[in-house]
């Protein structure tokens, strides 16, 4: 299953990783001038407040929608925006314990430099979303939430012990842990900014649905 589940959240982030690299090398020198005049916020904050904001945009498109309009599809084989609050919340919870799984492994200090891809790199990537991937079966959602605040309660819950590891995590020790998989090489910090990264991707598939002419007016 954990092999299963791998290939399938690698594949949504990691397969144009090398493109994206390319494509961030060119600008690489432009930020680093840019990174002596403006002060770069700590890591870990930065970390929070991207799980801040990505809790606050998805609450934004979700609250205050009617169980029809939860249940709405697009199309018969698309997913409905209670079955992509149902996924997301799975996910969160299984990609944080594969996070802690790594973590729980020796540092490897000597090789961060083999992570090849930028934090930035892995966020716009991830929001990209004209590449679509099949979500393995155990992530497959059923669309179970008839109402928002529930899905809201539950992605909070799920959310709390990330938060809590966050926040009394060290930058420099989740950057000395590194993932190596068939797609690519990350580190500790990665594998924790690529939860809410894939959140990120599906609240911009809730719009899409939004935006559908068929979707309930309430």
């Amino acid at each position: 299953m954990k092999k299963n589940v791998i290939s399938w959240l690698l594949s949504c982030s990691m397969l144009p990783l090398l493109v994206i690299a390319l494509s961030f090398s060119a600008v690489e020198k432009t930020n680093e001038i840019y990174a002596i005049e403006k002060e770069t916020p700590p890591a870990i904050d930065s970390l929070l407040q991207y799980f801040e904001e990505t809790t606050t945009d998805l609450t934004t498109q979700i609250r205050g929608l009617s169980a029809q309009q939860l249940a709405f599809k697009p199309t018969p084989e698309k997913w409905s925006i209670s079955q992509c609050l149902e996924h997301i919340i799975l996910s969160e919870t299984m990609l944080f314990k594969m996070a802690k799984d790594e973590l729980q492994k020796a540092p490897q200090p000597q090789r961060r430099k083999e992570v090849k891809v930028s934090d930035e790199a892995l966020i716009q990537m991830m929001g990209d979303r004209t590449q679509k991937f099949q979500a393995p079966q155990e992530l497959q959602p059923v669309g179970k939430y008839t109402d928002s605040e529930t899905a809201l309660a539950e992605l909070a819950a799920a959310r709390a012990p990330i938060l809590a590891y966050i926040r009394q995590a060290d930058e420099q020790d989740l950057r000395n842990h590194i993932s190596e998989y068939p797609t690519g090489t990350v580190n500790g910090y990665q594998n924790l900014l690529f939860i809410a990264a894939h959140m990120a991707r599906h609240i911009k598939q809730i719009e899409e649905i939004k935006m559908n002419k068929d979707f309930p007016k309430k």
